[in-house]
Order: structure tokens, then C-alpha cells, then sequence
């Protein structure tokens, strides 16, 4: 990535997170949404070894798996995400620094997450993961999430070629985005040594949330009941053109072990 984009996009989440409400993004982990994602994932990590969050934002998800009973940690890249937090909780483990860079030794965690993380990086996500494999133990376990292409995301780019006033239209954030398919997400972490376990297309309720205001809900990013009816049958006829994200679960083998009896 060059680093004008990198420190732009960096930027631009520092200035996302100096409005962070601690209060309000721990409640999100109650939409349904987030549920369905909790329900997916927990049960692959050891209440025994210590997690980290890698871009954990406000910290959010780190507290909510304290109280659960996990040995978990977040590192983030934004100050303004952590410093409101700290200030808050103070004993709880926050780190500041850059997910291709991780402060911690090799072989140090039971599991990884990536919520929402590398697809802000525009050479791709293969250095983010590699660090994840290096600080994973072997058995370790990577929880890894971006948004997914869909058929929203098809139709605002049909309209931006019919349509020549929106060819102009500055970009919608500010910051670095792409989305991945579930099999590319695989495919990168493949390439940097893991065995994939798990690739699930989930949160469709969200996507109708992007396509009109009837399927918002009242709160903060909260989808309506027609949103979440349309999740259900998108779920069910085409779950991966109505997905808005993408799960990827995969582990770093031993090192005599092969993938060939892991991997979808």
C-alpha cells in the first residue's frame, strides 16, 4: 500500500473513533446480527489461551469476551479508539499498535480476530495475516471477517454507469475499502499457511439496510423487521449474493501436520 493511502485511511478511522460510544458499540453485540456472529465463532476459541483482537476499535469486543470468561486483548492502530476506554476501564488490555507489526512474540495466542480489519489495506491482506501466523500457536485459531460483494453492491455500480451524475460522486468513506468473496479470503489464508476450517456468508439482514431507509431500524445501525425477514429469505435463496460479510475460521497446523483433512 502506499503510504499516503495507508496514513489516509489511518486517519480516517481516528477521526471515526474521537465519536466512539463505548456504551453504544457494546450494545450492537445484542442486534441479531452480531449474535449470529458470536454463535459462530465462539466455539472454536479456549476459554484457557489468550485471545487477541487485532483492530479492536474501542475495545468493545474484548470486554464483552472478559465477561465471558476469555483471556482476551485488543491492539488498534487509533488512539482515539482506545484512550475513552482505557479511561474507563483501565484494567482492561489495550494496546496501541499496527496489525502488520504486532508487539508480541511468536507462538503467544490461542486465537486471532479480525473483524472488519484487512479490508482497508490496499496491497491486500496477505501481510496482516502473515502476522496473525506468526503469533498464533500452532493449533491456534483465526477468525477472520470483511464485507462480501452482493447483489447492493452490484446494483449501485450499475447505476453509476447509467447514470453520468454519479460518475462525479466523491467516495462514499474516506478511508481505504474493498470487499472479498469467501473463497478469496480462503485463498489468502492459504497462501500464508493456514488450514481453513469454515467460510460462511452472514450479517444479511445488513445488506437491505444500504438499499432504503425502510429497512433501518430506529437505533444505531439497527436494521427494521423487514430487513431482518429479508435476511432470513435471502439466507435461505442466495446466501452469498445477499450476505454483507463474510466469516473465514481457519487454524495454523502443526508443523508436520497437511490441510488435506481440514480444509472445505
Amino acid at each position: 500500500m502506499a503510504a499516503s493511502t495507508y496514513e489516509q485511511t489511518r486517519q480516517a478511522w481516528r477521526n471515526i473513533w474521537q465519536e466512539t460510544d463505548f456504551a453504544r458499540e457494546l450494545a450492537t453485540l445484542d442486534y441479531p446480527r452480531a449474535r449470529e456472529l458470536l454463535n459462530l465463532y465462539l466455539p472454536y476459541l479456549d476459554r484457557t489461551l489468550p485471545v487477541l483482537e487485532a483492530g479492536c476499535g474501542p475495545g468493545h469486543v474484548v470486554y464483552h469476551l472478559r465477561q465471558h470468561g476469555y483471556a482476551a486483548l485488543g491492539l488498534d492502530y487509533a488512539p482515539e479508539a482506545l484512550l475513552p476506554t482505557r479511561a474507563q476501564f483501565p484494567d482492561l488490555p489495550l494496546h496501541l499498535g499496527d496489525v502488520h507489526h504486532l508487539p508480541y512474540a511468536a507462538n503467544s495466542f490461542g486465537a486471532y480476530l479480525s473483524f472488519g480489519v484487512v479490508e482497508h489495506f490496499e496491497e491486500g491482506p496477505v501481510g496482516a495475516l502473515r502476522e496473525a501466523f506468526r503469533v498464533l500457536k500452532p493449533k491456534g485459531i483465526l477468525v477472520l471477517t470483511t464485507p462480501t460483494p452482493n447483489f447492493v453492491d452490484a446494483l449501485r455500480k450499475l447505476a453509476d454507469r447509467l447514470i453520468s451524475a454519479r460518475r462525479s460522486r466523491p467516495p462514499r468513506a474516506e478511508y481505504y475499502e474493498t470487499a472479498y468473496t469467501g473463497a478469496q479470503l480462503a485463498e489468502f489464508c492459504r497462501s500464508v499457511g493456514f488450514c481453513v476450517l469454515k467460510v460462511v456468508p452472514y450479517s444479511h439482514s445488513f445488506t437491505f439496510y444500504g438499499l432504503h431507509r425502510i429497512f433501518r431500524g430506529k437505533g444505531y445501525y439497527q436494521t427494521s423487521g423487514l430487513a431482518e425477514l429479508m435476511g432470513k429469505l435471502g439466507r435461505l435463496i442466495a446466501p452469498q449474493w445477499t450476505a454483507f460479510a463474510v466469516l473465514v475460521i481457519a487454524q495454523k497446523p502443526l508443523p508436520s501436520e497437511s490441510c488435506a483433512s481440514t480444509d472445505p
